[in-house]
């Protein structure tokens, strides 16, 4: 039943964020095939005829939106000749996945073990430093971030490449500079945890049956003391679909937030609806994996309650 709720929430969402979307687009001044330079009217009518932009915007919706339920076809791009939609999320979304799930891991990785190790020693000089640099991630932005590490590992220790797409090393920069403030809250979430959870009963139990520290942490205490990261997780990864708009614009890197970037800026009403739609879902069915993660970390919990 869970399950099912879910689903039917995340079908009316999009929904709901299909039709604000379709209405918004429409009721902005001007048209996809506006421009400065100034369009014949014939042939201004003839392409608004080809793609359905003069029909009444209420047989517009109707027809977008069967389409799109009984076919998956956003349509074509107004301003990519010759490419539908599906063919452009179909080659950006490999790539934002990609690179989503690398800073993902970035933060995961880097966030859990600073937090863990700052709980651990709690109020000295490594607990002091590594709660630094973690306000220091949250309060600078991404593109912050990007500037300093291109200065550093592309122009004056040129290691990595400065921009593209191809082998992994093109990954790691973008990656980092995207992960990197994630990281910093999920170190400050992961601390506040395990002290919470290093301060109970149960934990003293195990240590006086004589458990070493380190099965303590790892068998017991993380498992509990990660419940406010997986409660993150969620924004998390609607920050790092968002944030990736510009990571992928500084780093040129070919995906679903370039060609959201450029699909605004040229007014590409299928193809923002298409991003729009994708953004939408991924956080819908992230959110759903959280909780189901909810479970696994902590058995007390029961979804349908």
């Amino acid at each position: 039943m869970f399950l099912l709720r879910r689903l039917l929430w995340m079908a009316g969402t999009l929904w709901l964020v299909f039709t604000i979307s379709f209405f918004l687009m429409r009721g902005i001044p001007g048209g996809p095939f506006s421009s400065d330079q100034k369009t014949h009217p014939l042939i201004l009518e003839r392409l608004e005829q080809k793609y359905g932009l003069s029909e009444p915007v209420l047989v517009q919706y109707g027809r977008t939106l069967k389409d799109l339920v009984l076919h998956g076809d956003f349509g074509p791009s107004f301003k990519l000749l010759d490419y539908s939609v599906n063919d452009l999320l179909a080659q950006g979304l490999p790539r934002s996945l990609a690179l989503g799930a690398v800073a993902l891991l970035i933060a995961l990785g880097l966030g859990v073990t600073a937090g863990v190790v700052s709980a651990l020693r709690r109020g000295g000089l490594l607990d002091r430093s590594l709660m630094l640099l973690a306000t220091m991630g949250i309060a600078l932005p991404n593109f912050v971030i990007a500037s300093v590490l291109i200065l550093i590992f592309v122009i004056q220790i040129p290691l990595l490449p400065a921009a593209g797409w191809g082998s992994y090393r093109y990954l790691i920069l973008p990656a980092i500079c995207l992960g990197a403030p994630f990281a910093a809250y999920v170190a400050r979430l992961t601390r506040t945890g395990m002290l919470d959870v290093l301060g109970q009963d149960w934990i003293r139990t195990a240590r006086a049956k004589g458990l070493s520290d380190r099965r303590v942490v790892l068998t017991h205490a993380l498992r509990g003391g990660l419940l406010p990261v997986a409660s993150y997780l969620g924004p998390a990864v609607a920050g790092i679909l968002t944030g990736s708009l510009v990571i992928e614009k500084i780093f040129a890197i070919p995906g679903i937030g370039t060609y959201f970037v450029q699909s605004a800026l040229n007014r590409d009403y299928t193809l923002s609806m298409g991003c729009v739609l994708l953004y939408t879902a991924l956080v819908s069915s992230m959110n759903l994996l959280v909780d189901i993660s909810y479970t696994i970390l902590d058995p007390r919990v029961e979804l349908d309650g």
